[in-house]
């Protein structure tokens, strides 16, 4: 045999040998392995149940200790609401006897006033035949009456009735007077005191304005230079301005007239340039009045520009600032239009800051109220609602242009500012010295007042006194009572009121005197 297969042989004999005799080793250790594990198991069976048995009596004494809480728990909620029944019933007990003693109390009422009841009734007929009794009296008294006054009983109701009504009617005259005096004069009182104050503490220029303007010369020589040859001169002056120019025999002067200062005002620095410069002809006149008509134009715009900054009014439209310095050539009865917006103004900002109200709004609103009067162009509105409109147009407060519009009644009044722009307007254009009124206008108001009153029965003179301020009425005793003159008063008030216009307020006093006149011969 090869010996290479022999050791071959040999070696896997060894290795199975070897094999085999691992598996003996590792069989005896593994009986071992499992002897170790079956008494270790046995140890901690042992641990686990002594374990357990501690839980159990840890568990069994908590289960003991939440039974006796829950059980004295449950006994203090019983005894609980055992007391509150027992409360309950005995107040159900009190209710019960306090029902009794009621029910006890209503009985005993009941028959009290059916005792009441009964006694009542017999004193009803009691009254009854008394009444039937008096009814039989009367009737006989009332025919015994009407036989002795010859009149029915209707005729007389008739006459009382009639007398009393006369009586009660002027009583309630008297009565009326006296409410509407106290009531005009509680009313009025903070009224007067604020408008007496907002008065006082303005002062204003008195009406010094007309509608023409004396120009001077050095000497009379230059009449005629400003005439002209066969009046060129003088025509085109008159033609430029619109102004007429009246040259007469005053000496050194002319006089310009127009009813539009700013006419006049152009006029005159037109002619003081030219008299001047020494060259007049028409071609310079109309030069010299169309820059004088500029220069005029940005004074207009620089007054208007101080006017607001010294009235405190801001954001005013450019186009509203130029009117307000175009007042300043215009005038109303004397007045002069700026003096008298500006005086509006400051009245309308103290009496608006006396009751409390926005005074930069309603001092804007004065300033701004007869804007209508300046127009650029000519239109057939009130100057009130032009007004209104231009100041609309430019961005005014809606307040403002209410106001505007509404200070001549023409506007419903819709902002509170409103009524204080017509009283400031009115006291600023009534008050003594403001305004020139015409002679034959105040005449007339006379006139028309005291015929007013002689309209009346039984008034025998008429007198309008104080410049119209208050009118005497003096009546005749013979057919006018003391009780008529408070009436007659009262009526001629009340249609002065609604059927004239004036300023201020007009007292009425009626006069009636009785004298006895006798001769001793």
């Amino acid at each position: 045999m090869d010996p290479n297969i022999l050791y071959i042989i040999i070696g896997a004999v060894a290795l199975i040998a070897g094999i085999i005799a691992g598996k003996i080793i590792f069989a005896k250790n593994t009986k071992k392995q499992v002897a170790d594990a079956e008494l270790q198991s046995q140890s901690l069976l042992k641990e686990a149940e002594l374990r357990a048995e501690t839980i159990k009596k840890e568990k069994e004494l908590e289960a003991k200790e939440k039974f006796v809480q829950l059980k004295s728990a449950h006994d203090k909620e019983v005894n609980d609401r055992n007391r509150k029944i027992a409360e309950s019933e005995n107040r159900i007990r009190q209710k019960e006897q306090s029902i009794n003693q009621k029910e006890a109390n209503l009985d005993k009422q009941i028959k009290e006033n059916e005792a009441i009841k009964d006694n009542l009734n017999r004193q009803i007929d009691v009254v009854n035949i008394k009444r039937n009794e008096l009814e039989k009296h009367q009737e006989e008294h009332i025919r015994r009456l009407e036989k002795i006054a010859g009149l029915t009983a209707e005729e007389a109701k008739s006459q009382l009735v009639e007398s009393l009504r006369q009586e009660a009617q002027t009583q309630a005259i008297g009565i009326q007077q006296e409410i509407i005096d106290d009531a005009k004069q509680k009313a009025n009182k903070e009224a007067r005191k604020i408008i007496i104050q907002t008065i006082q503490r303005t002062a204003a220029e008195q009406a010094i304005e007309n509608s023409i303007t004396v120009f001077n010369l050095e000497s009379d020589e230059i009449k005629g230079q400003i005439i002209g040859r066969e009046g060129r001169n003088i025509r085109a002056i008159e033609a430029a301005t619109g102004v007429d120019l009246i040259v007469d025999d005053t000496p050194e002067a002319i006089i310009l007239s127009s009813f539009d200062p700013l006419r006049r005002e152009i006029a005159r620095l037109s002619l003081q340039r030219l008299v001047a410069d020494g060259r007049i002809h028409p071609a310079r006149i109309e030069e010299v009045v169309e820059k004088t008509r500029k220069q005029i134009e940005e004074q207009v715009m620089e007054i208007g520009e101080r006017t607001v900054i010294e009235m405190g009014i801001h954001g005013l439209h450019k186009e509203l600032v130029r009117m307000v310095g175009r007042m300043r050539f215009r005038s109303s009865y004397g007045q002069n239009l700026l003096m008298h917006s500006r005086e509006t103004a400051n009245l309308c900002g103290i009496m608006a800051a006396e009751l409390g109200l926005n005074a930069k709004l309603a001092k804007r609103a004065g300033l701004l109220h007869d804007i209508g009067k300046v127009p650029d162009e000519e239109t057939e509105l009130s100057h009130a609602l032009l007004g209104a409109k231009l100041a609309e147009k430019y961005g005014e407060n809606p307040a403002v242009v209410n106001a505007i519009g509404a200070h001549h009644d023409e506007m419903e009044m819709q902002y509170v500012i409103s009524p204080i722009i017509q009283a400031c307007d009115a006291i600023s254009g009534a008050r003594p010295g403001a305004r020139r009124e015409i002679m034959q206008q105040y005449l007339q108001r006379i006139k028309d007042l005291e015929n007013l009153a002689m309209a009346y029965n039984g008034v025998e003179k008429a007198y309008a006194i104080q410049a119209g301020r208050e009118l005497r009425v003096i009546v005749e005793a013979d057919k006018v009572t003391d009780g008529d003159s408070e009436k007659l008063s009262f009526e001629i008030a009340q249609k002065i009121q609604t059927e004239m216009t004036f300023p201020g307020q007009i007292k009425v006093t009626v006069i009636r005197e009785k004298r006895s006149v006798n001769v001793a011969r």
